[in-house]
């Protein structure tokens, strides 16, 4: 099987290409050397590599910024999915694509389905919503959330790096979700794509947390693995303390089960994973 990961420079895509099976021939290309909001190059790409399936990892995911330059995130988010979609489907390959948990609007008392309504608060959850529209029903779309790795920029490196330059830190704990890690993540959508998994499906690590959870858990796992060798107070603020442009879901877990079945095994739980992301290479 030929599989192209576009945007594999990125957390996710760059697991992809890690961590893919031996059986898979694999060709990724990073933003730099390969322009998604191009059709023709992207046309020229499939029809010199031929995949089987083509994985989309490509995002424009700076959320408070996509308020001020919608046109950008609405480009790569929507109108390049479209072009990817496309060009996929003229060579006869199908496409796995990656959108968010910020495609809901974070109201709900229990974990969000896959079949749920969606309504983004935001212009990112927005221009994701609009860009899941653009696959077709043999396409596989997975919803993830708060993803991050030990090496890229996310939280859980932003954080690391707060801590180590800071003696105290204001976390939000009124805003609730999943960590995943990437690896994990690419493990799951590997699997998927060898048992032909089509539709919308949801995966993460299993639990759930406030990002003051998750920053407490960032702070007690690197102290244990030596990463981190001082000490910090992390305490709990409320979202109102911490203004940003974009608005963010108040609740956005995820219902996992569906693509839990499907794996005959759910997720590890979210602190595990943490655990595995920051032991030292």
């Amino acid at each position: 099987m030929k599989v192209l990961v576009l945007g594999a420079g990125g957390q996710v895509g760059s697991a992809m290409v890690g961590r893919s099976p031996s059986s898979v021939s694999i060709t990724g290309f990073d933003r730099r050397s390969l322009d998604v909001t191009d059709r023709d190059r992207l046309a020229r790409a499939m029809h010199e590599i031929g995949p089987d399936v083509v994985v989309n990892c490509t995002a424009y995911t700076k959320v408070d910024d996509a308020e001020s330059d919608p046109g950008l995130a609405h480009a790569i988010n929507c109108e390049a999915v479209g072009k990817i979609v496309e060009t996929a489907h003229a060579t006869g390959a199908r496409c796995v694509h990656l959108s968010t948990d910020f495609v809901f609007n974070g109201h709900s008392s229990r974990p969000y389905s896959p079949g749920d309504p969606t309504e983004p608060v935001n212009v990112y959850g927005g221009t994701k919503r609009a860009g899941e529209l653009q696959l077709g029903p043999e396409d596989l779309l997975v919803r993830t959330a708060w993803v991050y790795d030990g090496k890229n920029r996310n939280f859980v490196t932003t954080m690391l790096g707060l801590m180590r330059d800071r003696e105290e830190l204001g976390v939000v704990c009124d805003q609730i979700g999943t960590p995943t890690f990437a690896n994990d993540l690419a493990d799951a959508l590997w699997r998927l794509i060898a048992c032909d998994a089509k539709g919308t499906l949801h995966y993460t690590n299993a639990g759930v947390a406030s990002w003051y959870d998750f920053a407490v858990a960032i702070f007690e796992e690197a102290t244990d693995s030596g990463t981190l060798k001082k000490d910090v107070i992390i305490r709990p603020i409320k979202t109102e303390e911490f203004p940003t442009a974009a608005r963010r879901p108040a609740f956005s877990v995820l219902d996992c089960f569906t693509t839990y079945e499907l794996l005959g095994e759910p997720a590890r739980h979210w602190r595990a994973a943490l655990r595995t992301a920051l032991e030292p290479s």
